[in-house]
């Protein structure tokens, strides 16, 4: 029993994993008796995203200080941020410009698209709903920006009160999230079982609706390939290279430590399931200090996605080459700028993913339609795009404490 407590959390993840996706296809059947585990595992994992996120980045933007420091560490990450999504567009505009992988595409091979110009709306409204009109209805409802926004005004103006006040107050939040991520570390401990089973329910719902993975894949398969490509030139090329240079720190480490977190985020597919264990590893494993984790991770969940906003370009670029439309120079800035946009204000929004595509269609003039043309490949490329989006955060996290002086494990 004590052999099984060492074993490596990862290594029962991928374990698991590899086991949920053989059972998934050998008994697709089966799995109606194994879903619940999975809905569990993500019902218990989503209970203490609004908590964690709350108390964690009000506590973190108060223990920063002063409003020079809290204006600094906020200008470094979020610049961060900018420069990595900025970095991945251009990785998969180039990919897809050159591989051209819409140039006769079998437009036959399409998925129906419902309710997705309902689901879209403006990216300024988008920021207009930054500011909750009611806090209490956003914690319930899980607005994600609007709940970051409010805690950082509250972390910030707990600088502003008297000592007794703010101590007080400090360590009833503290003492809050002390008791929150004792929580997540017990759900922690049944990751393994929740992995096996959103596995093998994932493998099971193709089989069983008659579609090969294999046959999908092939006749999408120069888009698959591209956006792949990009994700993992953007993983292990960019990312580990901004580690390396701009938090001299080593990314092998770094990524090594990364590991459940990412088998996670892979098996999921939801950067805000996974972020409990990000920050436990960032801390744990890098040695990235509370007030540092507090607040870049929470934020990167929301607003820092590396991988989709890639997936974005590609994914427009190969539609329009599908209807054989030719986008001038100034629309391809304008898929750049927009899927940069859509992705720092897709949290938001419900459909995300979908909302996300409709924003950057609708921005140079595609039918949304086009999106049937990609949804045959995108759950399984959400996967990949999602570990990318966990990455870029962890990364962001190293970089920014190495950059206030922090002396980490990696």
């Amino acid at each position: 029993m004590a052999k099984l407590k060492s074993f490596p959390l990862h290594w029962q993840i991928l374990i698991m994993l590899v086991a949920g996706g053989l059972f998934g296809y050998y008994f697709p059947s089966a799995t109606e008796y194994t879903n619940w585990v999975g809905e569990v595992f993500l019902r218990a994992l989503n209970m203490i995203i609004v908590p964690l996120i709350l108390f964690s980045i009000t506590t973190g933007v108060a223990s920063v200080g002063s409003s020079g420091n809290l204006g600094r560490l906020g200008i470094k990450t979020m610049g961060y941020y900018v420069f990595s999504t900025l970095a991945a567009i251009v990785t998969g505009f180039i990919l897809v410009t050159t591989i051209k992988p819409g140039v006769g595409a079998d437009l036959g091979f399409k998925v129906p698209v419902e309710n997705i110009a309902a689901a879209s709306e403006g990216f300024g409204q988008t920021l207009i709903k930054i500011i909750p009109t009611n806090i209490i209805n956003s914690l319930a409802q899980g607005e994600m920006l609007a709940i970051i926004f409010f805690a950082v005004l509250f972390g910030f103006f707990i600088t502003k009160i008297g000592d007794k006040s703010r101590h007080q107050l400090m360590d009833v939040l503290n003492a809050a999230l002390d008791v929150i991520m004792k929580i997540t570390l017990f759900i922690i401990m049944f990751t393994p079982l929740g992995i096996f089973s959103i596995t093998a329910k994932v493998i099971a719902q193709q089989i069983l609706l008659g579609n090969e993975i294999t046959e999908v894949i092939s006749r999408l398969g120069l888009y698959f390939v591209t956006v792949l490509a990009g994700l993992v030139f953007h993983g292990f090329v960019t990312l580990p290279l901004s580690v390396k240079l701009l938090g001299r720190a080593n990314p092998f480490r770094h990524l090594r430590n990364m590991a459940t977190p990412l088998l996670t985020a892979f098996s999921t597919s939801s950067s805000n399931a996974t972020l409990p264990l990000s920050m436990e590893a960032v801390e744990v494993e890098d040695g990235v200090s509370n007030k540092i984790a507090s607040f870049t991770l929470p934020l990167g969940a929301t607003v820092n996605m590396n991988g989709t906003a890639l997936y974005e370009c590609v994914a427009v670029i190969f539609i329009a080459q599908a209807y054989g439309i030719d986008l001038t120079m100034g629309q391809q800035l304008i898929v750049i700028f927009t899927a940069l946009l859509a992705a720092i204000g897709a949290a938001g929004i419900p459909m995300a993913g979908l909302v996300m595509m409709a924003v950057v269609l609708k921005a140079v003039g595609l039918p949304l339609e086009g999106i049937g043309l990609i949804l045959a490949v995108d759950r399984i490329l959400d996967m990949f795009r999602t570990a990318i989006n966990v990455y870029s955060d962890t990364c962001a996290a190293v970089i920014i404490a190495k950059s206030e002086g922090e002396k980490l494990k990696v």
